[in-house]
């Protein structure tokens, strides 16, 4: 059978970001352990929050909490603690889509840093209490820096690529 252009534009415009969600949870290239001492980044957290975000249905809840799960499963976690990560930064992504007037690229990157640190605070609050989790605090610091300052940086490449599939020129 043969598709038509807008129909395969329409097929990534609609999974790129479920692909690029799972893609990302079960490589084994895991951003946040690059072995560059200095330097991580969540990339689940930032492809979360910008979809949520910009893209109402484009990353469905299911399909984030499944991605939690094999997340825990492949980083050894214990069962739904991802899962619950990524639905509270899906719940912040839709309270900030819903509350916002005039998007601006400043005050989502702001909202973004704040939803992060109170997520690490809930997760790794969790991990300690209940199953004695060891935690290296310069790595996480690290790694929320490193996310923090990636989100602006993707939220540009996933604009561009979303306005080349769908055709637009800005």
């Amino acid at each position: 059978m043969i598709h038509s252009s807008k129909q395969i534009k329409n097929f990534l415009y609609k999974y790129t970001p479920i692909i690029l969600l799972f893609t990302s949870i079960l490589n084994e290239i895991d951003f946040n352990n690059l072995g560059l001492k200095y330097f991580s980044f969540n990339f689940v957290y930032i492809l979360i929050f910008y979809y949520s975000l910009k893209r109402e249905g484009a990353i469905g809840y299911s399909s984030v909490f499944i991605a939690g799960l094999f997340n825990d499963v492949v980083n050894g976690l214990p069962m739904g603690i991802s899962s619950l990560s990524y639905l509270l930064l899906c719940a912040a992504a839709a309270y900030l889509r819903n509350i916002t007037l005039r998007p601006n690229i400043f005050n989502d990157w702001i909202f973004f840093l704040i939803t992060i640190l109170i997520l690490n605070f809930i997760t790794f609050s969790y991990l300690i209490l209940f199953f004695k989790y060891e935690i290296n605090y310069f790595d996480q610091i690290t790694n929320i820096i490193g996310t923090f300052i990636s989100y602006f940086i993707f939220s540009y490449v996933f604009r561009f690529y979303d306005d080349f599939i769908l055709g637009k020129s800005n």
